[in-house]
């Protein structure tokens, strides 16, 4: 694309952002080639007094916007303006020159934003440099160590005792010191990368007191993106924070918001027939925090944080390396590579950190070092059928159906109680880990322990054989409450989760009535537990599933590596004053399925992960076993191993080398670099099909590599190629390339009226059915009575019957959704 062509595409650009070119019939507010002092700007966007308020810098779109940088800012300062806007016409980059980087955008601010932005968010960065540097100077290598009670009434230097903050290590001083600098740089996007057990909660009390006493914030919002993780951050608000400042649950409180100082919400609160919209101003959070981040910065939440004016402050505990996905709803399981990829760029970007580097990172190794948490010790034990299921050429399973016919399957792990059930290979994993499992040292029972199933079916049943071998043990100790099922499905479920952390799930252990602790011992999950989830006397994690995310294996391990002293359970300690054995050396990971073994061994970090591939299907004849898609195992499966793995002082691999590089085949092709150089895709999809796609060894296909970008739709020689050699940060998938669609049809439409919905019902349907666009091209509306989107489309004014069916013509590929099989 020449700049001429990316001119093209800035000018839709500012069209669909309300903005009024030269040319027309409207006085323009925007001016082209603009003579100043230090040259001539591209394109400069005027304010509602008709005064400068942002200069396009327009680039070819081979070389990327930020080469533009001092070339704008050059022309923004002789023009007296705050804004740039840095575009080659595919990647467009927003920079406020005056808070901080370029940050990545996909629509034009409007008018009314930029003149939002520049009238409301004016912080204060420099009257807080004395009491910082003296904070700093007092706090500097004090050693600081949270107490026993997590609370210490001994506070050093003004600071500290002026807000009442509990003591913090010193890695969470350097986090502090980190924001603090790059807030006095400039700076307004952070991003806090801190392993599981590390006090990002509590980093974050000190950051939001910090925020809304030095730097003009007056109210903060901290998102969320799972409901249990907003009565813990209220709980933990509360006991640091609440003699200073009010926080709400918004949920719960609705109407108390303004009141309050902190406001706490799930992100799918705030989307919910946009709310966000409805009833909050942008201006009205100087503020916006996203815990885990990683997890809730998908393309429709995204909107939410980027939708308020403020400092953006991101929290995760996975490593740079593991964010780089979109959506993680779905974990990509014959995909991970795409999945890791995705979060990796989106996230870095959000927060202003393109080069992978966070603002501040404390991982795993250096809380292992340093003596703030345990790596695990490794249990592998496996099955005579899960052993073959983990092997390259997986399980055959024989049998003779009602019939008498011979029938077979090859299953491997990933149909392991999806398409392959064996009650008796769940019974050798509960047997072997109640025989290994660590133990409670001041009562001797099992240590409480996280279990993680495939689904929920399978945690009924692990649950179910738990406790009647705990019966079988200990007769009548436990009452099927040795082992509870917590999730999504389960009553009371969210509560469940507390009562554990707070040792009292179904009562307290009789064993010792001098120490607290749950009479449950095990609670069996999904997906419930893996994020956030605080639960420090965890003394065993069970993965009775595979695991293809490394991401995801960091979070669910990551519930047994925080500290523990047990002594704080003893309720009275003075009979007791010599306790041994208080602190929490170790976990014990039991792991069922080689999962450390493939991230240690097989996880192919730099390279796309190959599919998993199941046993080839012969083809039926007098003679061979006719093919299962599902079986059931009623054969016993004793153990076959049971191996300890000790952990390196180092860490686990996918603790400590974890990168990735998205490399296509064809980016070392000299001849499609050229023809992506020139942009002439049509001669890229004439050489792909004649020298690359599906050839032997990768048999590359269109639809092979949408399947591994996990694309809901059809994928285009355009989209790859531009993806492949990095000038697109992500391929849209069909939900997400409709709602932007929509979003830059619907401006002016109120989301309150009725029409906005049907409008928007007719604008999919007609982007994705060819049937329903076909009816309407040829005026048989009577055949719409029919259709599930008629009525919304005879609902539409006609002008709207013309116009939708116009833009998408005009702006929408609708063969990008034909059928993808």
């Amino acid at each position: 694309m020449s700049e001429s062509n990316a001119r093209f595409a800035i000018n839709n650009l500012l069209k669909e952002a309300g903005w009024i070119l030269p040319g027309g019939e409207t006085n323009p507010n925007v001016d082209t080639e603009v003579k100043n002092d230090a040259g001539v700007a591209d394109y400069v966007l005027k304010d509602s007094a008709d005064f400068p308020i942002c200069v396009i810098e327009a680039k070819k779109d081979l070389l990327s916007p930020l080469e533009g940088k001092d070339q704008a800012r050059g022309y923004a300062t002789a023009l007296n303006c705050r804004f740039v806007i840095l575009s080659n016409g595919v990647n467009h980059y927003f920079w406020d020159i005056e808070q901080g980087n370029p940050i990545l955008i996909e629509q034009f601010h409007t008018l009314n934003r930029l003149e939002l932005i520049k009238n409301h968010f004016k912080p204060n960065r420099e009257d807080s440099e004395e009491i910082c540097e003296d904070y700093l100077a007092q706090t500097q290598n004090a050693g600081f160590q949270i107490d026993p009670d997590y609370l210490n009434e001994q506070t050093r230097g003004e600071f500290l005792q002026k807000n009442k903050l509990r003591l913090l290590r010193d890695y969470q001083l350097d986090a502090i010191h980190a924001i603090q600098h790059d807030v006095k740089s400039g700076k307004d996007r952070f991003l806090l990368e801190m392993a599981t057990g590390t006090g990002k909660t509590l980093t974050s009390c000190a950051i939001i007191k910090m925020f809304l006493s030095l730097y003009d914030v007056e109210r903060v919002l901290f998102l969320v993106d799972r409901l249990e993780l907003e009565a813990q951050a209220k709980k933990e608000f509360d006991e640091v924070l609440k003699k200073d400042y009010q926080t709400v649950v918004w949920k719960e409180n609705q109407s108390d918001w303004m009141k309050a100082e902190i406001v706490i919400s799930t992100t799918q609160s705030f989307i919910s027939d946009n709310r966000y919209r409805k009833i909050f101003k942008p201006e009205q959070f100087g503020l916006v925090i996203s815990d885990e981040a990683h997890r809730s910065l998908g393309a429709r939440s995204r909107k939410v944080f980027e939708y308020f004016i403020g400092f953006k402050l991101g929290l995760t505990a996975t490593p740079k390396d593991f964010l780089k996905a979109v959506d993680i709803d779905e974990l990509g399981e014959s995909d991970p590579r795409q999945l890791e990829d995705r979060l990796m760029r989106d996230t870095y970007t959000t927060f202003g950190c393109e080069s992978g580097e966070p603002t501040f990172r404390y991982s795993l190794e250096d809380g292992v070092k340093d003596g703030y948490l345990v790596n695990p010790r490794v249990i592998d034990a496996r099955t005579e059928i899960s052993t073959e299921l983990l092997s390259d050429h997986g399980y055959l399973f024989q049998s003779v159906d009602e019939d008498g016919n011979d029938v077979e399957a090859t299953f491997t792990k990933k149909d392991f109680e999806k398409k392959f059930f064996s009650q008796n290979t769940n019974k050798s994993f509960c047997f072997a880990f109640m025989k290994c499992a660590k133990r409670d040292s001041y009562i001797n029972e099992i240590g409480k322990t996280l279990i993680f199933c495939v689904s929920q079916k399978h945690a009924v049943n692990i649950t179910q054989i738990l406790n009647e071998v705990a019966n079988k043990v200990w007769p009548n100790k436990y009452n099927s409450d040795f082992a509870v099922q917590v999730t999504s499905n389960v009553d009371n479920a969210q509560r469940m989760t507390i009562d554990f952390r707070n040792n009292s799930l179904n009562g307290h252990s009789n064993a010792n009535l001098n120490y607290r602790t749950s009479k449950t011992r095990v609670c069996v999950t999904v997906g419930m537990m893996t994020t956030g989830y605080d639960c420090t006397d965890i003394l065993n994690i069970c993965m009775m599933r595979p695991v293809y995310s490394g991401s995801e294996f960091i979070q669910m391990k990551g519930r047994g590596t925080r500290k523990k002293d047990f002594a704080q359970d003893w309720i009275d300690r003075s009979e007791f004053p010599d306790l041994v054995n208080s602190e929490k050396d170790e976990f014990i990971l039991f792991d069922f399925f080689g999962n450390y073994e493939f991230f240690e061994k097989d996880f192919r970090y730099d390279e796309v992960l190959p599919l998993p591939q199941n046993g080839k299907k012969e083809t039926e004849g007098p003679d061979t076993p006719i093919n299962l898609d599902g079986a059931i195992n009623y054969d016993p499966d004793p153990l076959k191993s049971i191996k300890e793995i000790l952990i390196p002082d180092e860490g686990m691999k996918v603790d400590r080398d974890l990168y990735r590089s998205f490399k296509q085949r064809v980016a070392e092709d000299q001849t499609i670099q050229e023809m992506v150089k020139r942009q002439d895709f049509n001669e890229a999809e004439k050489y792909l099909n004649d020298h690359i796609f599906d050839k032997p060894e990768e048999f590359f296909t269109l639809d092979k590599l949408r399947k591994f970008l996990q694309l809901d739709r059809r994928l285009t020689v355009r989209e790859i190629l531009l993806y492949s050699f990095g000038h697109i940060n992500r391929i849209k998938p069909k939900r997400e390339y409709l709602e932007e669609e929509f979003d830059k049809f619907e401006k002016e439409f109120n989301p309150d009226d009725e029409i906005y919905s049907n409008a928007k019902v007719v604008f999919d349907a007609y982007s994705t059915d060819s049937e329903y666009r076909d009816t309407i091209e040829s005026g048989r509306i009577a055949d719409l009575n029919v259709h599930p989107s008629g009525s919304a489309f005879k609902s539409l004014t006609p002008a709207l019957r013309r116009e939708i069916p116009e833009y998408i013509k005009q702006n929408v590929n609708t063969e990008i959704f034909e059928d993808v099989g």
